[in-house]
């Protein structure tokens, strides 16, 4: 029950507050060759809300995946940049560059996605 204790008390989920902080989770992902599963959300929007234990659960158990989460309100030259038009989406990059978009809240198709990713990814850097 390790994972549930680190979940308690240190999420997974890195929040991007600003532009530079999305740079630099971006380039640093890169330099290691970290895929990146981002969770866009806003405060408002409940069924984006409700996504969040989904979205740690997905992190904890995808160590080696990096996930973010934007608050659109918070970081919307982020928002529009990634061309962000409802909530949630979840955007899944590779050196930077968005490989997949999934728009909603459907835990199924997301796990199944992020499965898909983490696989791809791991057979192209092996």
């Amino acid at each position: 029950m390790e994972g549930q204790y680190d979940q308690q008390n240190k999420s997974r989920v890195v929040k991007v507050d600003s532009p530079e902080s999305w740079e630099t989770c971006l380039t640093q992902a890169a330099a290691q060759g970290c895929p990146v599963v981002v969770h866009f959300t806003a405060a408002w929007c409940m069924p984006s809300v409700a996504m969040n234990p989904f979205v740690e659960e997905l992190a904890s158990a995808n160590p080696d995946v990096l996930f973010l989460t934007v608050d659109v309100d918070d970081v919307k030259e982020v928002a529009t940049r990634m061309e962000v038009k409802a909530m949630p989406t979840f955007l899944l990059l590779k050196d930077k560059t968005p490989v997949n978009k999934l728009v909603g809240a459907n835990p199924e198709e997301i796990r199944k996605r992020i499965d898909g990713f983490v696989q791809s990814f791991c057979t192209s850097v092996a």
